[in-house]
């Protein structure tokens, strides 16, 4: 059994977590520890309106407030297989980056960190200012794995679901999962 800890941030982008969330819940071999933000719970009602914060936490196993900071997945003894943040706002790359653990995403973050397990950050931003970049190279520096949603057209894709599904395969695969959400790229047929 794989643990993996979520947390969803007020970045726009929530689709990318909720269906991270969803092909996670299908998998038995995963458990899943969701941390969603107030303001993810504003995004979340703005891009997904058929989405409610409940819904969302219904798809994973274990759910905290952001606000605890007495939560299992606060402390390095409590283990794990990786963590993702999706969507990461700039807020949260900035507090990753300095370890400010002013809520429980950055918390268990920097208990990510510290205990030396994955953590994958899926920044959502654009354009990205100079701090934006340093936060980010300070992260990739520490061993954080950099995901931006950044689309592949070599597989065609025809939905936004297409679209978002390309990000969460590459997602998987940085967890080690298994998966065959989309096409992957199989080189040129040269005659």
């Amino acid at each position: 059994m794989k643990r993996i800890v979520i947390g969803i941030t007020g970045a726009s982008g929530t689709i990318y977590g909720v269906r991270l969330l969803e092909v996670l819940q299908a998998n038995p071999q995963v458990e899943t520890h969701l941390v969603l933000s107030k303001w993810a719970k504003a995004n979340l009602a703005i891009e997904l309106p058929d989405y409610t914060p409940k819904a969302v936490k219904a798809l994973a196993d274990v759910t905290y407030s952001e606000n605890n900071m007495g939560a299992a997945i606060a402390s390095g003894s409590f283990q794990h297989d990786g963590m993702v943040v999706v969507p990461a706002s700039m807020k949260s790359v900035a507090a990753m980056a300095t370890g400010l653990g002013d809520n429980l995403i950055g918390r268990a973050a920097d208990v990510t960190l510290k205990e030396k397990r994955p953590l994958i950050v899926v920044p959502r931003e654009t354009p990205l200012s100079q701090l934006h970049l340093r936060n980010l190279l300070t992260l990739a520096d520490m061993g954080v794995t950099i995901v931006p949603p950044i689309p592949a057209f070599y597989n065609r894709p025809q939905t936004i679901q297409d679209l978002v599904d390309h990000t969460v395969m590459k997602l998987l695969d940085q967890l080690h999962l298994e998966n065959d959400l989309v096409p992957r790229w199989t080189g040129f047929n040269e005659a």
